[in-house]
């Protein structure tokens, strides 16, 4: 069974399966050690890898009674060079031609599977490779060449990464193959669907076009990692369900040193929307290979639990690494010891606007958080057929645990990626002083509220025409 202290924990963990994690027993590990989402990697993982985590999770949750969600991350438009000889290196100074083309490439040519890069890429931009690791200068484009000046050598590695900051790219960001990998996802009705390398909120609303299309109830994760979404982040956030930042590939894109500030504008942003976000890349890299992390790791995932980050996302630490039951366990203990902390209880009030047609329910959210810190309550029951509550007192971080009853099952699922929400399948919904009854009762047989403790309810009334939200009651359990 899992442990309690694991299953109250608010901010959620995200692990991502792969090789050292793929099988029955090492899921169930690490779900009772606090593992919230199963990531898939469409990056690595084929299709039936792929099917297999599906099926593995759906049997654990019903054996462990839980309501982990499934993530599927695409892969996206990621600019990699093909095969390279043997021992090539670049040397500062060096001159160098990139072209598209399938040969290998060496010390004076890179080929590339891009197309229109010598279309997209100006005159002095920057290219850099293998993750920042080398640096290159344009200096001419001609003849479908692009002619480089080396800034800063290295070895040159196949098939690795090649970014253009501050480069508009023409490649669509959902790919051919992604497309392929999406409509996996919507066949076998994954929650979260991660978008790579989104540029802006047309990216999204393509997405979701075909979601709709295929009557899809996936809900979409922008993954911001490139400098034109931190340009477009409002109307990214605006037709998103949720955010991640990626902070690998937008520390490449970005000065490094931006990347922690840029980091806490997207959790503000995110939250002040009442959105999901997700902080991923090197969250605990180091215990890929050692059995604790560094106590720089150790302050970077307390911190963004400090920030209000609904979830921390772990890549290689679960996929490949050698420890990852133990890193679901570690990073789970680190996240609760913060959520104890008083200095945690400081976040700031999103007010809800006028100007908003939910106005009536956002204010009843926002007050029943507000209550709920003021009375020290245990809980904030609320009753959802969309989810659009949980979310909504979510985002205020309540000090309170909060408890979203509703009969969507799939839904159940999905919330699970939601800071401090806990989803009950309830289907009865008769009266509204019934259904509050009841569900304190399956509370109190979860042992997450006793008699005595103070709770807020928060409804649409009647309860049967599952309206918006309109009622706020506080009560001291019986």
């Amino acid at each position: 069974m899992i442990e309690k202290k694991y299953r109250l924990k608010r901010t959620k963990v995200v692990g991502t399966i792969g090789p050292n994690s793929l099988s029955k027993k090492k899921i169930k590990r690490m779900i009772m050690a606090g593992l919230n989402v199963c990531r898939i990697n469409f990056s690595h993982s084929n299709h039936e890898d792929a099917l297999k985590i599906i099926n593995i999770v759906t049997e654990l949750n019903l054996e462990l009674d839980t309501h982990v969600a499934i993530m599927g991350d695409l892969q996206g438009p990621k600019l990699r060079i093909g095969t390279v000889e043997k021992n090539c290196t670049l040397h500062k100074g060096d001159n160098i031609i990139i072209q598209h083309g399938n040969n290998k490439s060496n010390n004076n040519q890179i080929f590339v599977d891009y197309k229109t890069i010598n279309n997209d890429v100006k005159y002095g931009a920057k290219i850099l490779l293998d993750d920042g690791k080398l640096v290159l200068k344009v200096t001419q484009i001609k003849n479908h060449q692009i002619h480089c000046l080396v800034v800063q050598g290295g070895q040159l590695k196949e098939k690795k990464g090649l970014n253009l900051p501050n480069t508009k790219i023409s490649i669509p960001t959902i790919t051919d193959k992604d497309k392929i990998d999406l409509f996996f996802c919507i066949e076998h009705k994954i929650e979260w669907i991660a978008l790579s390398f989104v540029r802006n909120g047309k990216d999204i609303l393509d997405l979701k076009e075909i979601l709709q299309k295929h009557n899809s109830k996936s809900r979409i994760i922008a993954k911001i990692e490139k400098p034109e979404a931190i340009k477009n982040l409002n109307n990214i956030i605006r037709h998103s369900d949720a955010l991640m930042v990626a902070r690998g590939d937008l520390g490449v894109e970005v000065p490094t040193q931006k990347v922690p500030v840029l980091q806490k504008k997207i959790v503000r942003a995110a939250r002040r929307n009442a959105k999901p976000v997700i902080i991923a890349t090197q969250v605990m890299e180091s215990m890929i290979n050692n059995l604790a992390p560094t106590r720089a790791e150790t302050n970077d995932a307390a911190n963004a639990v400090f920030d209000g980050a609904d979830a921390l996302m772990l890549s290689g630490e679960t996929s490949v690494g050698k420890y990852p039951i133990r890193v679901i366990r570690i990073i789970s203990k680190i996240i609760l010891d913060v959520e104890a902390s008083d200095e945690r209880k400081f976040f700031n009030k999103i007010l809800p606007l006028k100007s908003n047609h939910r106005y009536v329910s956002d204010s009843i959210c926002y007050q029943a958080s507000e209550i709920a810190n003021q009375v020290e309550a245990k809980a904030i029951l609320a009753f959802t057929a969309s989810g659009y509550n949980a979310q909504k007192v979510s985002s205020n971080r309540p000090n309170a645990h909060i408890c979203v009853f509703t009969h969507n099952r799939q839904l159940l699922n999905t919330l699970s990626l939601i800071w401090g929400v806990f989803g009950f399948y309830y289907n009865k919904f008769d009266s509204t002083d019934n259904t509050i009854e009841e569900t304190q009762l399956i509370l109190k047989k979860s042992k997450i509220i006793k008699s005595g403790d103070f709770v807020i309810n928060i409804a649409s009334m009647p309860i049967k025409e599952k309206g918006m939200t309109n009622m706020l009651k506080l009560e001291k359990v019986r």
